[in-house]
């Protein structure tokens, strides 16, 4: 049994009380459905700027009315520091205290960042101190946030080991990476103890495939689907260590419930491979072939794009070691999963 498997049993057969900011969006919905589904009390903060109702509605179709019930909405911002104290609390019949965080909520994307660094800076870094502040003040068992892989910055090295990071390269960059200061901060000052996730381009079901700032996969797949033309910035060769969601999902779950030893660190979140753009394009081609979609959709290059890393990979050493993280889902399995659901969301709307 894998260490996954032991805390996925113990929390079923011991339920706590979670807490997910942004959990209307992306990721908080795959970690809201993947709780429920273990009968977890689940509070969840979110204000619906970049997450959808729609998200929430799914995660209710896939669990049981009795799980459903578990799950507790605060329509509310992070930058909020009342909100994020009112979250605190699962108010149910005995408003019980919340046990794990995990914190979600963050404007994301590169370009969105340089377009407005202020709007990013005031969610990234002013919503985490105020996440940080009530979650110590309400003396959580634990807390874990969304880091990122954009704080390695221009660190030329492959695979990116957690220790070695560059200079950033976008607004969007530095804010993750105070968010690593700050935690590390309240370690040293307050003696709480967090844990950070570095994402490597995390995608699956509900990565919302519309917007200017929408992520490569669920962008390229609408593309593809609807037979339009697909833009890539620069010649194709920039290379990424795509993650599939149901990995992000177990490291949460990992550093929630890690020994006191793993705490006051960061991991990488991701597969400890890497595909060039070229060969994502070519992969997801495939995979929508295998559901039964061909596609005729063709690649046009663009101007490399402003503070684009050129290439990433993880090494997932440190997390395999201290969390028990082991990733189970290769790219080429998410994407036949995450193409399933983009037809199917397409065929709704």
């Amino acid at each position: 049994m894998s260490r996954y498997d032991e805390i996925k049993y113990e929390i079923y057969h011991s339920p706590k009380v979670w807490l997910i900011t942004g959990v209307a969006g992306f990721i908080g919905s795959n970690l809201l459905e993947a709780l429920l589904k273990l009968n977890q009390r689940v509070v969840g903060l979110d204000n619906f700027s970049t997450g959808h109702q729609r998200n929430l509605d799914e995660v209710r179709s896939a669990v049981s009315s009795e799980q459903w019930g578990q799950f507790f909405l605060v329509n509310g911002d992070i930058r909020n520091i009342d909100d994020c104290r009112k979250a605190m609390v699962f108010a149910g019949d005995d408003n019980l205290p919340v046990n794990f965080v995990l914190h979600q909520a963050a404007l994301g994307s590169v370009p969105r960042s340089i377009n407005d660094p202020v709007a990013t800076n005031s969610t990234n870094i002013d919503g985490f101190l105020n996440m940080l502040v009530a979650a110590k003040d309400a003396k959580v068992n634990s807390f874990t946030y969304a880091a990122s892989s954009s704080t390695y910055g221009d660190h030329p090295a492959l695979p990116k080991v957690e220790g070695n990071i560059g200079k950033p390269l976008s607004p969007y960059a530095v804010t993750k990476y105070v968010n690593e200061l700050y935690a590390e901060v309240f370690s040293s000052t307050y003696g709480f103890h967090s844990i950070g996730l570095r994402y490597f381009n995390v995608f699956g079901k509900r990565q919302d495939p519309n917007g200017a700032y929408a992520a490569v996969i669920p962008k390229w797949t609408a593309a593809m689907i609807n037979g339009e033309e697909v833009f890539i910035n620069g010649d194709g060769e920039t290379s990424r260590d795509f993650c599939f969601v149901e990995n992000a999902v177990q490291a949460n779950i990992l550093a929630a419930c890690a020994d006191t030893d793993a705490k006051n660190n960061v991991y990488n979140v991701a597969v400890g491979d890497r595909m060039t753009l070229n060969q994502l394009f070519t992969s997801i081609k495939q995979a929508l072939s295998r559901v039964g979609v061909e596609t005729h959709s063709a690649l046009v290059y663009r101007d490399f794009r402003a503070g684009d890393v050129r290439h990433s990979q993880a090494s997932i050493e440190k997390a395999r070691a201290l969390l028990g993280y082991t990733p189970h889902f290769n790219v080429n399995a998410g994407l036949t999963d995450s193409v399933e659901w983009y037809i199917s969301f397409f065929a709704r709307s």
